[in-house]
């Protein structure tokens, strides 16, 4: 089993999202997907993201827009960093995850293409919408399902949950509960863990 805490206004979010999919699926792995709001883990336990953005390293921010690249053509997907809007609210398309739940993957699949393919801004009501109509889904009860306080105390929940489990940011993946794994770059690892796993329960 692998779950993955995930926020769609990060970028290798994006990739790990798109790339864990296909390794999940060769491995007989299943996914439970973790929607989380990656700004609450950095306000409890990882502020230095902040500082990063406001004094990048010019050198360290170059190779990380190569670095990107590098891996979106990898994994054959478009990205623009930054986004016109960054970084972007995704509380409602976090929320929109949790309210869909087992149905969730289309949605954010979607949510992760529109904003870090397309360049949309995904906080806005209407591109939500657009979303929707993309995907099958009834807007009128999306809107009133992401308004719900249950789905805005599960994201929450959700996101207190990965940080004390020792998560810092998005992706944050766990192989078999305990087993934690950061970032898109770790799924060769991933892939290792997960032999093992089936190696000791053959």
């Amino acid at each position: 089993m692998i779950e993955f805490f995930f926020d769609c206004s990060s970028p290798w979010t994006y990739l790990a999202f798109h790339n864990i999919q296909p390794l999940a699926k060769e491995l007989g792995a299943e996914i439970i997907w973790r929607p989380i709001l990656v700004g609450g883990i950095f306000n409890t336990v990882n502020p230095s993201v902040y500082a990063q953005r406001e004094k990048p390293v010019p050198l360290k921010a170059r190779y990380m827009k190569k670095d990107l690249a590098d891996w979106a053509r990898s994994a054959g997907l478009s990205i623009k960093m930054p986004p016109t809007v960054f970084p972007v609210n995704s509380v409602k398309a976090m929320r929109g995850c949790i309210w869909l739940g087992n149905h969730m993957v289309p949605f954010a699949t979607a949510v992760f293409e529109t904003y870090w393919g397309e360049d949309r801004d995904i906080s806005q009501d209407a591109v939500l919408a657009d979303i929707c109509k993309k995907v099958g889904i009834d807007e009128q009860k999306f809107f009133a399902g992401i308004a719900e306080q249950s789905i805005k105390d599960q994201l929450k929940a959700n996101t207190e949950e990965v940080v004390a489990r020792g998560g810092f940011g998005s992706p944050t993946i766990f192989v078999g509960k305990t087993d934690m794994y950061f970032g898109n770059d770790r799924l060769p690892l991933i892939r290792e863990a997960l032999l093992r796993q089936k190696a000791s329960a053959a």
